[in-house]
């Protein structure tokens, strides 16, 4: 009898559960799928492998969608998500559907409401006060600070300029943490002379962590989470990761109160110069309202969120850049050859100038990020009933990831070699989109990256610090189109490590007879 009331309660239930979602289920009919979609539990079992297991799923999913108008549906167990890839259809989700979807939570306990996964009513007030903090004349007076960071950089790979292939990533992460932590929060960690920074360590390892419970389904559930070893490893990431910075806040904080109370004419030179160039938590600070402004934990939610993202962004894309200058030596050459015209056979450093006269670079730069956007991929949330320019209905409840990874390489909107490395697609005679989003490393609509000239910078100043110097000789690419081996820890990385060689460029002759007739 039991048995019996409970499989009637069990079926009652399923019942009622299915009832209230069966708009939902009308619009994910009309809608094609993937083959390996299975009942109860969806597309879960094709995304229980590695992080390289999972980006390749993702990857054949995104051609999926390309093969079907732009839009197919997946269940992932009850979760209906939809994957886009049409840039029409793209750009009204990304200006409309301001939500992050709820798989974004796994990222919060790490930066909370930091401006990238807030909801949109805290998100809205953090825009505001951040615009500001990202105008082009705040940011271009960090380019020094690139440089110096770069000019390490470029020492610390002295050693490595041996023609045997190394992996780049511990040397080019910790350059843009050294140039993040310099310019949003004021203090030199130099990461780049000890990589085993424990903040470093831990973000890197904690952004491994948070993909991995992303994906597989029973990592999910906190309760259950909490038993696997994972946890524990997560939870004293994001201490030391909190720790790091509210030290650094309340330093700041009693700084601040320092100046406030100490009279201009007291100070010395050092101050006036220290105090020149504000970083953005200063900013954050000032901007804010002060003492009535961010709280410490708003503050720390929004440098870390700054610190993440501009610390993997950047370094992944210089990654990616130095990856095809090895595979495409003649584009190598041509970028070292506007590097010479700007430079000259001169050893200084770089200034904020020399930047807009790399047009060559900046185009190199963007194909890259074309080809191996850092972020792959965009997550919102569809909270009511929607009709995309498509025609298409997609119910409230669902999820939408928007493909930039697939929208850079649909042969509809780049071609036949759409997958090809091709830099002059983006000279201004070539580069003519029919519609935006068919371009958007960044992102597009209100939500987009604020920092995107600031990394842009960075990646220049760096790739532009390493030519002048060095060669970059690994194993040149027989096709126009490059081939790596990626995996997705929420940024999409290459599986090696980005695994270059180094060559140490010869001075030239004009300078080497410099050399010589000044020293003798």
């Amino acid at each position: 009898m039991f048995l019996y009331i409970f499989i009637t309660a069990v079926l009652l239930w399923v019942a009622i559960y299915r009832f209230r979602r069966r708009n939902m289920y009308k619009f994910a009919a009309k809608i094609p799928s993937v083959d390996s979609e299975l009942p109860v539990i969806g597309v879960a079992h094709t995304l229980t492998g590695n992080t390289e297991d999972i980006m390749s799923t993702l990857q054949s999913y995104t051609y999926t969608a390309m093969k079907n108008g732009g839009l197919i549906r997946t269940w992932f167990s009850t979760f209906l998500y939809f994957l886009m890839v049409s840039p029409e259809d793209a750009e009204y989700i990304l200006r409309n559907c301001l939500e992050k979807d709820d798989i974004h939570r796994f990222i919060k306990p790490i930066i909370g409401n930091g401006g990238i996964y807030a909801p949109v009513s805290i998100w809205r007030r953090r825009r505001k006060i951040l615009v500001p903090a990202f105008s082009p004349k705040i940011v271009e007076n960090f380019v020094e600070v690139f440089s110096e960071q770069s000019q390490i950089l470029t020492k610390q790979l002295g050693a490595q300029a041996t023609k045997q292939k190394f992996s780049i990533w511990p040397y080019v992460s910790t350059y843009t943490l050294d140039s993040v932590c310099e310019t949003a929060l004021g203090v030199k960690i130099n990461s780049q002379s000890s990589p085993d920074t424990p903040f470093l360590v831990c973000m890197n390892r904690i952004l491994n962590l948070t993909c991995e419970r992303i994906f597989h389904l029973w990592l999910q559930p906190d309760w259950l989470y909490k038993l696997f070893p994972q946890y524990k490893e997560h939870t004293k990431c994001q201490l030391k990761m909190h720790g790091f910075t509210d030290d650094v806040i309340k330093k700041k904080r009693l700084d601040i109160e320092l100046q406030k109370e100490s009279k201009s004419e007291t100070r010395s030179q050092l101050d006036l110069e220290e105090y020149k160039t504000k970083t953005f938590l200063d900013l954050l600070i000032e901007i804010s309202g002060s003492e009535n402004g961010y709280t410490n934990e708003e503050l720390r939610e929004e440098v870390l969120t700054l610190t993440i993202a501009g610390t993997d962004t950047s370094a992944v894309a210089i990654g990616y850049t130095l990856k095809m200058l090895s595979k495409y030596p003649k584009i190598q050459e041509q970028v070292y050859n506007e590097i010479r015209d700007v430079f000259g056979d001169s050893d200084r450093p770089l200034v904020k100038g020399d930047l807009v006269q790399l047009r060559y670079l900046e185009r190199v730069i963007k194909e890259t990020l074309r080809l191996f956007p850092p972020v792959p991929f965009i997550i919102r949330k569809i909270e009511r009933d929607i009709t995309l320019p498509s025609g298409t209905q997609l119910p409230g409840g669902s999820g939408l990831i928007v493909s930039i990874w697939g929208a850079h390489r649909d042969p509809k909107y780049w071609g036949p070699n759409a997958d090809t490395f091709d830099p002059d697609r983006f000279l201004p005679e070539r580069f003519n989109l029919t519609h935006s989003c068919s371009y958007m490393p960044f992102s597009q609509g209100p939500r987009n990256c604020i920092g995107y000239q600031y990394a842009l910078m960075s990646i220049k100043t760096a790739i532009t610090t390493i030519l002048r110097t060095f060669k970059v000789v690994a194993d040149p690419e027989d096709s126009p189109t490059p081939h790596l081996r990626l995996k997705i820890d929420i940024m999409m990385k290459d599986v090696d490590g980005y695994q270059i060689a180094l060559e140490k460029r010869q001075p030239s002759k004009e300078k080497q007879m410099s050399y010589h007739s000044t020293k003798y």
